[in-house]
C-alpha cells in the first residue's frame, strides 16, 4: 500500500545493495531456506552465490530483489555470500548455526559488562563462533525497509557490549549443540511493549481495537486515514470560501479548522508500532529459529490485559515471519520495590505473564530467587540465560528429559481444614532453597479476615497448607507481594512463581466483624439525603470501645463489587460521632489514626494490618483545599486526602478515610444531602479529584453500603452481627 514510500530511496540506488545488517561475521539460520535479499535498479538481474548455492533474480519495480537458498546444515567454516549485479558485493566469514531475536526493554539490553562476575566473564569470552548485532534505537511512525548494523564476532574485547541474557543463553547453547549462535539484539530500555507490536497484532486481539483503530487511522493509505483526511480538507475547503467571502466583505472569520489529532503521526518511542517499524520491520523474513524477551516493568500496573497484549505481540510477529509458530521464551519479571504501590499489582502481573503460556510455543522463566529488590535490574544474567537456554534445549533441541520450566501446579484438593497442592515439572519432588519450611503461602476462608499467613509441608510433588487462623480454608495464594522472594523450588533447582487457587468467599464473610465487632450503624446509601435514615441505629446501647471498623460495598454499574474494610484504633469514645458526620451528631474529626487495617478487593487499594499513616475526615462542613491538618504529602492545589474544613457548619459534608502514605483514598462517602447526587467511592477517584469530590456519582452503583463496627472492651455479650 505505502511500501513505495518506506524505502527511504532504496529504489534510487544505482548499485546492488543489501539490507545493512547483512554484514560480514553474520549468522544464517541451519535447516531453513536461506531468504537473502535487497536493492537494485529495477529489472536488474542479481545473481547471489552463497558457498555452493547460487540463485538469480530479478528486482521489481521497486527496486527490491530477493531470491531462496536451499537450506543448509550448521558449519563453522567460514563461508563467502556474493551478491552481483552491475555491482559486486562480497560479504566473509559468514557462519550457519541458530539465530535467535533477542528483544525487550533494559533487563534485555543490559550488558555483560554490567552483569554479575563481568570482569571474569568478559576475560573468559572467547567464542569465535557466537556472534551479535545490535539493532540501532530508532522509532519510527511509518515501516523502515533497512537498519544499519555490524555483526561482532564473540571475544574478550567485544562481549562486554552484548545482551547479558542473550550471551549467557548462546554460551550454553553452543557448548551443548557444538554450533554457531547468532544473536539479533533489538531491545530498548525502558520501554513498553505496544511499540513492539505491529499492526497486524492488534488486529486480531479484540481486547485491543482501540489501539489498532489509533494506530490504522493514522497509516497513509488505510481507508480509515483516507477517509477523515478526505472529511478534514473538505472542511478546510469550505473554510477557505468562507475566508475569501469574509475577505471581500470585511466581516470576521472563525479561525480554521484544526489538523485532526487523530491523524498526527506517532512522535514517542512509546507509542504503539513505533519500535517495531523502526527495529523490526527491517528483520522481518531473516530467518531465525525463534525469539527471547524480557520485559514488563514498564507495563507492570495492567494486570491481565498484558496477556493480551503479548498475545498481539507473539501472534503479530509469527505471522508476518511466516515460520509458523516459532519459539518464544520470556522471562518474568523480578520482586522489586516500586515505590509505595500497592504490593498485590506485580503479584496479579506475575499472574497475567504466566498465561501468556497458554499461547502455543512459549515458555518463561521465573527468576523470583535471584533478585534485587532495590535494583529492576538484578545483576545475575548468568542464570537467566541459563533458564532460557534449558527451554530451548528441551523443546527446540531434542533434549525431552531435561526439566526446564519451574513447577506448577497440576492439581488442587480443598479438603475440609487444609489445602492440598499438587505440582508437575518439579524433576523429582519439591524442596526448599534453604533448608526450610516453604515460605509466602496464604490461605483464606470464612470469618478469616483476609488472607492469612500458611504453614507449608512438602510431601514429595504435594504441598500441604493449614492456618490456625483459617480453620476451613477455600483459597490459598503464593508469593503474593512485590518484594516476595520464596524459597520453593523443584528438585531441578527451577523456582517456583508467583499463582494462586481456589474459590474466594465472599467479601464480607472474610471478614472479623462476625468473631471481634458489634454492628452499631446500617445504613443503605441509596437513601442518603438531608435526614440520615439508618436501617440498624445501635449506638445508645454501646459503652467501651477500643476499635472503630467501617464496611463499604458497592456494586458497579456493570456489576463489578467493590468492598472494603478499613478498622482503626478508637479516635473517639462516643459511638453517636462514628457514623455519617452530620450536625446534628456533633462529629467532627480532622486528625490521623493508629493501628489502621485494611481489606479490599479493589486493584489498587494498599491492603494490611498495623498501618502507621491512616487518617480521617470527618465533618459537614464545607471545605477547601488546603492542608490545614498538616498531612504529609497532600496537595493545596486538590481535594485529597489533607483538606481544610470551614463555613458553613452544615455545608457539603465530608466522610473520608485515607492513608496519606500510599497517598490513598481508602473510602469517600461526601455531600450526602444531595442523595442520588452524593460523592461516593473506594480508592482514588480517576477525576481531577482524588477524593471523589465533586464526581456526584452516587447514582452510578446498583447497590452501596455502609456498616459501622466497634470491638467493644466492656464485657457485655459480643454479638455476632450478620445482617
Amino acid at each position: 500500500m505505502i511500501s513505495a514510500i518506506l524505502l527511504q530511496g532504496a529504489n534510487s540506488h544505482a548499485e546492488v545493495r543489501l539490507p545493512g545488517f547483512f554484514t560480514d561475521h553474520m549468522v544464517l539460520q541451519r535447516q531453513m531456506p536461506l531468504k537473502i535479499w535487497g536493492w537494485a535498479d529495477p529489472g536488474e538481474q542479481v545473481r547471489v552465490t552463497l558457498g555452493d548455492a547460487t540463485e538469480v533474480a530479478t528486482a521489481g519495480d521497486s527496486g527490491r530483489w530477493s531470491v531462496s537458498l536451499p537450506a543448509m546444515n550448521a558449519s563453522s567454516t567460514p563461508l563467502q555470500l556474493t551478491v552481483e549485479g552491475s555491482n559486486t558485493l562480497t560479504l566473509s566469514d559468514i557462519l550457519i548455526g541458530e539465530v535467535w531475536l533477542c528483544s525487550g526493554q533494559s533487563n534485555m539490553e543490559w550488558r555483560v559488562s554490567s552483569s554479575t562476575n563481568a570482569e571474569a566473564e568478559i576475560a573468559a569470552a572467547d567464542f569465535p563462533l557466537i556472534r551479535h548485532v545490535k539493532i540501532p534505537r530508532r522509532p519510527s511512525p511509518v515501516p523502515l525497509e533497512d537498519v544499519d548494523a555490524e555483526w561482532q564476532v564473540c571475544s574478550p574485547a567485544t562481549a562486554g557490549s552484548f545482551t547479558a541474557c542473550g550471551y549467557f543463553m548462546a554460551r550454553q547453547l553452543h557448548q551443548e549443540l557444538d554450533v554457531p549462535i547468532g544473536l539479533v539484539n533489538s531491545s530498548w530500555g525502558g520501554t513498553r511493549v505496544e511499540p513492539w507490536t505491529p499492526p497486524i497484532g492488534f488486529e486480531n486481539v479484540e481486547a485491543l481495537a482501540s489501539i489498532h483503530q489509533s494506530v490504522i487511522g493514522r497509516m497513509p493509505g488505510s481507508a480509515p486515514y483516507r477517509q477523515r483526511l478526505t472529511t478534514y480538507l473538505d472542511s478546510i475547503a469550505d473554510w477557505q470560501q468562507q475566508a475569501q467571502a469574509a475577505l471581500e466583505e470585511s466581516t470576521l472569520l472563525s479561525p480554521a479548522p484544526a489538523y485532526p489529532a487523530e491523524l498526527t503521526p506517532f512522535k514517542s518511542h512509546q507509542d504503539p508500532t513505533m519500535l517495531y517499524n523502526g527495529m523490526i520491520h527491517a528483520l522481518v523474513g531473516f530467518p531465525m529459529r525463534g525469539a527471547i524477551w524480557y520485559q514488563g516493568e514498564s507495563n507492570h500496573a495492567e494486570g491481565m490485559l498484558y496477556t493480551e497484549k503479548k498475545r498481539a505481540l507473539i501472534n503479530g510477529w509469527r505471522t508476518l515471519w511466516e515460520q509458523g509458530d516459532f519459539p518464544f521464551y520470556y522471562v518474568q519479571i523480578a520482586p522489586f520495590q516500586y515505590g509505595n504501590e500497592d504490593p498485590k499489582i506485580l503479584a496479579r502481573f506475575w499472574e497475567a505473564q504466566a498465561a501468556v503460556q497458554e499461547i502455543p510455543n512459549t515458555g518463561m522463566v521465573v527468576i523470583n530467587d535471584i533478585a534485587t529488590l532495590n535494583d529492576i535490574h538484578p545483576p545475575n544474567k548468568q542464570d537467566v540465560g541459563l533458564r532460557l537456554a534449558g527451554l530451548a534445549l528441551k523443546h527446540d533441541y531434542g533434549l525431552e528429559d531435561l526439566v526446564a520450566n519451574s513447577p506448577e501446579m497440576s492439581e488442587m484438593k480443598v479438603l475440609s481444614d487444609r489445602i492440598e497442592i499438587e505440582f508437575h515439572n518439579t524433576g523429582g519432588g519439591l524442596k526448599t532453597r534453604d533448608g526450610e519450611a516453604p515460605s509466602h503461602f496464604e490461605l483464606i476462608g470464612p470469618n478469616s479476615g483476609g488472607f492469612r499467613p500458611a504453614s507449608a509441608k512438602i510431601d514429595g510433588n504435594t504441598i500441604v497448607l493449614t492456618a490456625a487462623d483459617v480453620p476451613k480454608p477455600t483459597a490459598f495464594r503464593f508469593a503474593w507481594h512485590k518484594l516476595a522472594e520464596p524459597n520453593l523450588m523443584g528438585e531441578s533447582g527451577l523456582p517456583v512463581g508467583a499463582f494462586r487457587g481456589g474459590k474466594l468467599p465472599d467479601f464480607f464473610s472474610t471478614l472479623p466483624v462476625s468473631r471481634e465487632y458489634r454492628l452499631v450503624y446500617d445504613l443503605d446509601l441509596s437513601q442518603l439525603g438531608a435526614e440520615i435514615k439508618y436501617t440498624v441505629d445501635k449506638s445508645a446501647d454501646v459503652t467501651a470501645f477500643d476499635r472503630i471498623g467501617y464496611v463499604v460495598e458497592l456494586e458497579t454499574s456493570d456489576g463489578t463489587p467493590q468492598n472494603v474494610f478499613v478498622s482503626m484504633k478508637a479516635f473517639t469514645s462516643d459511638a453517636a460521632k462514628i457514623g455519617i458526620p452530620t450536625v446534628s451528631s456533633g462529629a467532627h474529626f480532622q486528625q490521623r489514626v493508629e493501628d489502621m487495617e485494611v481489606i479490599s478487593d479493589v486493584a489498587g487499594i494498599v491492603s494490611g494490618s498495623a498501618i502507621a499513616t491512616g487518617n480521617i475526615e470527618f465533618w459537614p462542613n464545607n471545605y477547601g483545599q488546603g492542608n490545614s491538618g498538616g498531612i504529609p504529602g497532600a496537595s493545596s492545589g486538590t481535594y485529597d486526602f489533607g483538606d481544610s474544613p470551614g463555613p458553613p457548619e452544615n455545608g457539603y459534608g465530608c466522610m473520608q478515610v485515607h492513608n496519606h502514605a500510599a497517598r490513598q483514598t481508602l473510602f469517600a462517602i461526601n455531600h450526602w444531602s444531595q442523595g442520588s447526587g452524593a460523592d461516593i467511592g473506594i480508592g482514588n477517584s480517576t477525576g481531577p479529584n482524588p477524593d471523589w469530590t465533586f464526581t456526584g456519582n452516587a447514582s452510578s452503583y446498583r447497590t452501596k453500603r455502609l456498616r459501622v463496627y466497634v470491638r467493644q472492651t466492656s464485657p457485655q455479650v459480643q454479638q455476632t452481627q450478620s445482617e
